[in-house]
């Protein structure tokens, strides 16, 4: 069954998402597995001279699916062109909030069958990651000859969620420093 577009989980309004967190899975029957196989990859002891990151710049929900989305995009760019011992890859959010929802029929005689809007809480769909302005989602960390593929790496995995987001560079050493 197709998925539904991200316009069905937010508000209109000024604020992406009203009310705590859906996060208790033990209270919660039949919550999907997040789709993401992995949170970090590359070679997590190099030294590395510059950490590039991808943050969001609205409130927001970000499906499970689209950070692995995300995740296949960054990781297959840089183990291609850099090779997979030199860059350390993390997703830095994780998908705790639970997504529901009321499932209408659509087919002639509908009406008779379902009940509309009376207990209308729903059924786990999904799952997503609630994130803030300033945010990171996606981390990267590279040496200085690495630093222009790491960029290119994470603009293609910022195409692919759902919240205008940007990308930013933060040196790690005092010469990286000075020369930024």
């Amino acid at each position: 069954m197709p998925q539904k577009p991200a316009r069905c989980y937010t508000k209109r309004r000024s604020k992406a998402f009203s009310g705590p967190p859906y996060t208790r899975k033990e209270y919660i029957h039949g919550v999907p597995p997040p789709k993401i196989q992995k949170f970090v990859m590359g070679n997590p002891h190099g030294d590395y001279d510059y950490i590039v990151e991808v943050y969001v710049t609205e409130r927001g929900q970000i499906r499970h699916n689209a950070l692995e989305a995300a995740r296949v995009a960054v990781h297959k760019y840089l183990s291609t062109t850099i090779g997979d011992q030199n860059y350390f890859f993390r997703v830095r959010v994780y998908p705790h909030h639970v997504l529901r929802e009321n499932k209408m029929m659509a087919f002639a005689g509908a009406d008779r069958l379902q009940e509309g809007m009376r207990q209308a809480f729903g059924k786990p769909v999904g799952t997503a990651a609630r994130v803030y302005p300033g945010q990171a989602v996606l981390e990267v960390r590279v040496k200085k000859e690495h630093l222009d593929h790491a960029k290119e790496a994470l603009r293609r995995g910022a195409s692919k969620l759902p919240l205008p987001s940007r990308i930013r560079v933060i040196p790690l050493k005092e010469e990286a420093k000075a020369a930024a």
